[in-house]
């Protein structure tokens, strides 16, 4: 799937979008430079899978990651960008989730994570900066 999402309120509504498509179990890599968009996209989930438009979301960038309980099940938002070694990712359960849902930014920072993610969203910034083009891909296992 690919889209083009013009502004905050796209991605905003994509990320609703997605959180009806997860399956239980879904690892979702969230691929692309700083400022795509990422942990945008991971808010409005977050937010779409609990029921909540106004659950505080705060960025896992320093605890690397954050869990929620949600009607649909566990989810643990990830961001891998100040791991160490990839080697630490495996203290974060990310893997151990089986009902649940993982969302991981940054899953290339270490390989066995993305190579488990179920399903991979990278964005980009296009050329001129304005909205952001989105390419998701499942992957069947």
């Amino acid at each position: 799937m690919e889209r083009f999402l013009p502004d905050d309120e796209a991605t905003l509504a994509f990320g609703r979008e997605l959180a009806g498509l997860l399956e239980p179990g879904d690892i979702v890599s969230l691929e692309g430079e700083l400022g795509a968009g990422k942990s945008a996209l991971a808010r409005a989930t977050i937010r779409a899978l609990a029921g909540d438009p106004d659950l505080e979301v705060p960025s896992p960038t320093f605890a690397l990651v954050q869990p929620y309980d949600t009607p649909r099940g566990q989810v643990l938002h990830a961001d891998l960008y100040r791991l160490g070694d990839a080697a630490e990712a495996d203290e974060l359960g990310l893997l151990d989730t089986s009902g649940g849902f993982v969302l991981v930014e940054w899953a290339e920072r270490a390989a066995h994570v993305a190579a488990a993610a179920t399903i991979v969203i990278a964005l980009s910034i296009p050329p001129g900066g304005s909205g952001r083009n989105l390419v998701m891909t499942r992957r069947v296992g």
